[in-house]
């Protein structure tokens, strides 16, 4: 039971060693303050799952120990398990404000709005939870209200970076300035907990400002309709196509419920005023190609996002030979296959396709290694402990912070308990840290019995066989076998027939008892089947009293 005594402690839930689902935790003196409350998307593994939420376990258990959520910015892998998980830790939430619009309406829509204490942070407002005092440190990202999180200690001040980039010519909100930082290093930094993605790029991010010049490159040179996809989240990017609408000439049509929720929000908390007026489907649809750009949810080959609902031509906006498609975002590693299956539907459409990899339609919302090095130049942290990453990503940024200087950098994971303070960093023990999946409406296990056997059926299988046997045990008629999945086809009257005979033979042998006689049963039948298939199919064997 790791109960943080006189020290400071952190303990990542999640969001270490991968990216996305960020939980963190900082413990000092019998208290713990969490830092997001993320998900992450399922994939392959995860066979009829769409979302990843972390085992919260560890904290659950110490729930009359913590003090509260404090969330950084609007993004999914930082605010989505709210909705699930918040309302069982029952404590207060504090957020700025267009980040706290985000997180309402998930809190509407699941009906618990009036459950959970959700406090509006106004920016550079100091507030305090037991032994830490907190502020927000505005930065650049891709989302509005970006922050990074100034945590005051008894034991030194922490600076939790959330997700960040530097940005020359933001296009929403104003972020801190390096004097601003540099006072804040001024004061002193035990430690950086800091965004490791991007750390393998030699370059900066780059500007904003620079994804207009090349959009609007792009768009006035298109003839046909444009639609041009981005996450719904990159509220500067909305930003930047509502100019880019102008600067062209071209109505704009927008195809996606997140899309419509994030422009809410955002004009409700006083960004995107200037966007231009949005036309409906059917208007849209009556314009000259020409005139219209649409903005698509679905650049990462979401089966049921607007883009492939286009692609496939099962939406009501229609794209035909000669318009185009522009991939105003970055293809995250593991949605290739999703993303080709659309850009594929695209091609055989004749419809041209530009991604960043043809022109410069997009540019990160992280660091890479230029801003890192300046961001270690002006808060001089005695610690870096990298997060939000896979284990190369952090262990990279770990060597990149001590070969600039930094006195100190540890790599943890989820799980990994480190003291930061006194005589940091160390790892001083292991706690859960697992995944849960949302299977419609039901949470479960990431690792449990139904997510392994739905694997299990996937890979080979599931044979069924029903065994009428009479009072005195014998067996009646031919047992009934049917099959989902196992690999036969036009010999299948055959195979169900040599099935049914050997759960026959296996029965008439007989067994001292019903359970011996089941597995029996089974044992005979995927012997069977293996010997026709090579797969060790799932079989489930019913005995039946007659």
């Amino acid at each position: 039971m790791t109960t943080p005594g006189n020290e400071l402690l952190f303990l990542a839930l999640g969001g270490s060693g991968e990216i996305g689902m960020n939980v963190n935790l900082y413990g000092c003196r019998g208290k713990w303050l969490m830092v997001d409350l993320g998900l992450t998307f399922a994939d392959a593994d995860y066979p009829g799952i769409d979302l990843v939420l972390p085992d919260l376990g560890f904290i659950e258990e110490r729930r009359g120990d913590l003090l509260g959520i404090v969330l950084t910015h609007g993004h999914e892998d930082h605010i989505g398990a709210i909705p699930y998980l918040a309302a069982d830790l029952g404590v207060p939430m504090y957020a700025t404000p267009f980040t706290a619009g985000l997180i309402r309406g998930k809190l509407e829509e699941e009906g618990i709005a009036d459950d959970i204490e959700l406090n509006i942070v106004d920016d550079l407002e100091r507030f305090e939870l037991g032994p830490f005092g907190l502020r927000y440190v505005p930065l650049a990202h891709s989302i509005p209200e970006g922050n990074a999180l100034l945590i005051e200690t008894p034991y030194g001040n922490i600076f939790h970076t959330g997700d960040w980039k530097l940005d020359d010519e933001p296009l929403l909100g104003t972020p801190s300035t390096a004097a601003e930082l540099t006072e804040i290093g001024d004061a002193g930094v035990l430690a950086l907990v800091g965004d490791s993605t991007n750390v393998f790029n030699e370059d900066a991010s780059g500007s904003e400002a620079a994804v207009r010049e090349g959009l609007d490159a792009v768009i006035k040179a298109a003839t046909g309709r444009v639609l041009v996809t981005t996450f719904a989240s990159n509220a500067a990017r909305l930003q930047t196509l509502g100019q880019v609408a102008r600067d062209t000439g071209r109505q704009m049509c927008v195809a996606g419920r997140s899309l419509d929720r994030i422009l809410r929000v955002a004009k409700s908390a006083g960004y995107l005023r200037d966007f231009p007026p949005v036309i409906d489907f059917d208007a849209a649809m009556k314009l000259r190609p020409r005139d219209l750009m649409i903005v698509a949810t679905g650049g990462q080959g979401e089966a049921r996002a607007a883009l492939a609902r286009i692609a496939f031509d099962t939406h009501p906006l229609k794209l035909s030979e000669g318009d185009l498609v522009v991939f105003s975002s970055k293809q995250i590693p593991g949605n290739e296959q999703a993303i080709g299956r659309i850009q594929n539907a695209l091609a055989a459409k004749n419809i041209a396709m530009i991604t960043d990899r043809q022109a410069h339609v997009h540019v990160s919302g992280h660091p890479g290694r230029p801003e890192l090095a300046l961001m270690y130049k002006w808060i001089r942290p005695e610690i870096v402990l990298p997060v939000h990453g896979e284990m190369r990503h952090m262990a990279e940024q770990a060597r990149f912070a001590l070969a600039n200087g930094v006195p100190k950098a540890l790599v943890q994971g989820n799980g990994a308990v480190v003291r930061l303070a006194p005589d940091g960093p160390e790892i001083i023990g292991h706690e859960r840290a697992g995944r849960l999946v949302l299977d419609g409406d039901v949470i479960l296990p990431a690792d449990g019995a139904t997510i392994g056997e739905r694997r299990r059926i996937g890979n080979y299988g599931v044979i069924s066989v029903a065994v009428a046997r009479g009072r005195d045990g014998r067996v009646r008629g031919m047992p009934v076998v049917s099959t989902q999945g196992v690999p036969v086809e036009e010999e299948r009257a055959d195979f169900l027939a040599e099935l049914a005979g050997a759960a026959r033979d296996a029965a008439d042998k007989g067994a001292p008892d019903e359970t011996k006689l089941r597995e029996a049963i089974r044992l005979g039948v995927r012997r069977r089947a293996t010997e026709w298939t090579g797969k060790k199919p799932i079989v489930d064997v019913m005995l039946l009293s007659v």
